[in-house]
């Protein structure tokens, strides 16, 4: 059974448990005291980073440095969160010098803690998300306005440096690539032609007619062939005309001249004997030959279209290298230099302080509220007609003797001495 029903009850209650409430506000208050002071004050500041798009459009010039900004955001975060990256800077900066106790390993999750990097997607450019950061916004939260300040634009500047260099350092690694793969294929290139030029020449192919001049050879030689064979049988038949129709001396002297003739005659078909075997020898290699030479000329077209390539991407590369080098490409910019915060996140220890008396008085009255439900009664005429339906004839205080002590005065909480009432 309740006993508050109007804003009387109320200030009643609020009377008759005065010393419950302020006790309760008092302890609160000096409770909440205690913890702001005990509280380190947390400054923040921020510094905003503006990612710029290339200054020559990609369809010109375009950077070798490809990804979308949002992973190259992401890995350059993982850098600057790393262990030896928040020492370096806790270091440079001198933070933490007021707590020496501190261990680096402590030190090194408060840091990620107290440090953010978000970014704000730009507008996408039809249906797909391509990953494109416009705005980089780095928060820090240190004790002090100064650290705050200097943390925020030390994670900016850095931030700003690793993109530069992970940029660049893409971009000439893409360079050194490309230009090593282009050498190599040149000296690859060098050494195929020197080895099918020795082939050809083991091979008496120099020339790419060379075949079929041997095969013309071969006819002329066979042509030379049978025009000595005309000429040794003339030479026979003048002989032996000569030795039936002259006289001995003279048929003599004619058959000599015929054997004289006839070892010229047969030391010429020898020769073409000797050179026709060995062109024909030659020509029984030819198919093989054919297939070696045909295959360095695939394996030749294959390099020389993949030197095609390369070159190509060389020049690519050299132009996104060139670009890097000259600031063109992908630049951050700070738009918004880390301030020096004004006051502490929160509203500092004094807000927390009045946060917690307020909160004490509230509690107070809670407290007192709890006990008045605890001992449900009916302190007036008025609740008790509102309860029963009775009207009381006479209304008789309850004197009790006072309570001894604090406690006692907190939760007695007795009735006041009233003067009787009549009620016809």
């Amino acid at each position: 059974m309740a006993s508050i029903y109007s804003v009387a009850d109320f200030i009643d209650m609020l009377r008759r448990r005065m010393w419950l409430i302020l006790v309760v506000t008092i302890l609160g208050c000096v409770a909440s005291v205690w913890m702001a002071l005990q509280q380190q004050p947390v400054y923040s500041s921020t510094e905003v980073i503006q990612i710029t798009r290339p200054k020559i459009a990609g369809e010109l010039a375009r950077s070798t440095a490809d990804g979308s900004s949002a992973r190259r955001i992401q890995l350059i975060e993982q850098r600057l969160m790393a262990r030896g990256t928040i020492l370096e800077i806790v270091d440079q900066l001198n933070l933490f010098a007021d707590r020496p106790g501190l261990l680096d390993s402590e030190i090194v999750p408060m840091m990620r803690t107290s440090v953010s990097l978000m970014g704000t997607a730009a507008v996408r450019e039809g249906s797909s998300d391509d990953g494109a950061i416009s705005v980089l916004t780095i928060t820090a939260n240190m004790p002090t306005r100064e650290q705050a300040q200097a943390v925020a634009r030390e994670f900016s500047k850095r931030t700003i440096a690793l993109s530069q260099s992970t940029r660049l350092d893409q971009a000439r690694e893409t360079l050194l690539f490309f230009d090593q793969k282009e050498k190599a294929l040149v000296r690859d290139i060098s050494a195929l032609e020197e080895e099918i030029a020795n082939f050809r020449y083991q091979n008496e192919v120099t020339l790419p007619g060379a075949i079929e001049m041997r095969g013309t050879e071969i006819a002329a030689i066979n042509e030379s062939l049978l025009e000595l064979a005309r000429q040794e049988i003339e030479l026979r038949k003048g002989a032996e005309e000569a030795e039936a129709t002259q006289r001995e001396a003279y048929a003599r002297r004619v058959r000599e001249e015929f054997e004289s003739q006839l070892e010229t005659l047969t030391a010429q078909r020898q020769l073409l004997l000797d050179r026709r075997a060995e062109l024909e020898a030659s020509l029984e290699l030819t198919p093989e030959v054919d297939r070696q030479l045909a295959s360095y000329e695939r394996r030749h077209q294959q390099m020389q279209s993949e030197l095609e390539v390369i070159t190509a991407r060389r020049a690519e590369a050299e132009v996104g290298f060139r670009l890097e080098t000259a600031s063109q490409g992908e630049r951050l910019t700070v738009i918004e230099p880390a301030p020096l915060p004004d006051y502490a996140m929160g509203g500092g220890r004094k807000a927390l302080a009045i946060k917690g008396g307020l909160a004490s008085f509230v509690l107070g009255v809670l407290a007192a509220f709890a006990l008045d439900l605890r001992h449900p009664v009916l302190r007036t005429s008025g609740q008790m007609k509102r309860e029963t339906g009775l009207s009381p004839v006479v209304t008789i205080p309850v004197l009790t003797p006072r309570k001894k002590g604090l406690f006692g005065r907190l939760f007695g909480g007795g009735a006041r001495p009233t003067t009787g009432e009549m009620h016809g």
